[in-house]
């Protein structure tokens, strides 16, 4: 029983730890920057977490139970995705902030005519609704506008796919695998050098998986509730934290993508590698 309980604590906490690394909490900010409910931002760092649990799981069992030898290009490779993600990540924040900036300064620009006498008068430009931005002629009396506010594409998907749990979860789950991909082969030789047993090997993987998604939700919950308390005093701040988030995840993910491809080799004909 001593190593049993030994494995589940080293094992949890160890989870936890990995939780809090540069790049998991900077993806996850660029999502949780979204979200308004604790209990969404919850949900959130647990799907990251099931994702990432779910890579190290299958890749890690693979390398302890039947010997797996990843070549340098391939853990490279995997780690490079990571910084890919990251970028992406990024840019889909920044080009929200954009698009949200244009469109407040465009409703700005018409808010003298959404309240006078002239508000039937159809006009164009980029207007909200709900998170969906868009530009057609339209008024801002009921009668004068073109389609109903729940007539847009996102409005649509939820109509189809809201009933659906991972619908809403899918983003940060196939973010958690990306990640999973980069540290399965670190832990799983760590696992190795420790334990020689593979079952207790492998109960140690989900153990760790189990701590990581107990870290990434308590990651997840205190940024949403940050991002609630400010965001209460300051109508800005979400833009402001998904502006400042999306930057720091494309340079980061840019730095990433330069030390692994130039700087262990990937892109050249001496790649090398080793897992951490």
């Amino acid at each position: 029983m001593v190593p049993f309980f030994s494995i589940v604590a080293i094992g949890f906490f160890l989870g936890m730890r990995h939780a809090t690394d540069p790049d998991h909490v900077i993806a996850v900010t660029t999502i949780v920057t979204r979200q308004r409910k604790l209990g969404r931002a919850a949900l959130t760092g647990a799907f990251w977490g099931i994702g990432h649990t779910l890579t190290i799981f299958v890749v890690g069992s693979a390398i302890i139970l039947f010997g797996v030898v990843i070549p340098p290009r391939i853990g490279l490779s995997m780690e490079l995705s990571v910084g890919l993600m990251l970028v992406i990540l990024g840019l889909m924040n920044l080009t929200a902030f954009w698009r949200t900036s244009k469109a407040i300064a465009a409703e700005s620009q018409h808010s003298s005519s959404h309240h006078s006498s002239h508000s039937e008068i159809v006009h164009a430009h980029p207007h909200t609704h709900g998170d969906y931005i868009h530009t057609h002629p339209h008024g801002h009396s009921p009668e004068a506008h073109s389609h109903r506010n729940d007539r847009t594409p996102l409005a649509l998907l939820d109509r189809m796919f809201g009933r659906i749990g991972l619908y809403q979860q899918m983003r940060p789950l196939i973010i958690g695998i990306v990640h999973g991909l980069a540290g399965s082969a670190a832990v799983a030789l760590l696992v190795l050098t420790t334990i020689r047993d593979p079952r207790w090997a492998v109960a140690y993987l989900l153990v760790f998986g189990i701590g990581t998604v107990a870290g990434m939700m308590l990651i997840t919950m205190s940024i949403a509730s940050a991002f609630n308390f400010f965001g209460s005093k300051n109508k800005s701040f979400p833009r402001v934290l998904g502006l400042a988030s999306g930057f720091i995840s494309l340079v980061f993910g840019i730095f990433l993508v330069y030390q692994i491809g130039f700087g262990n080799g990937l892109f050249t004909g001496h790649p090398q590698w080793t897992p951490r």
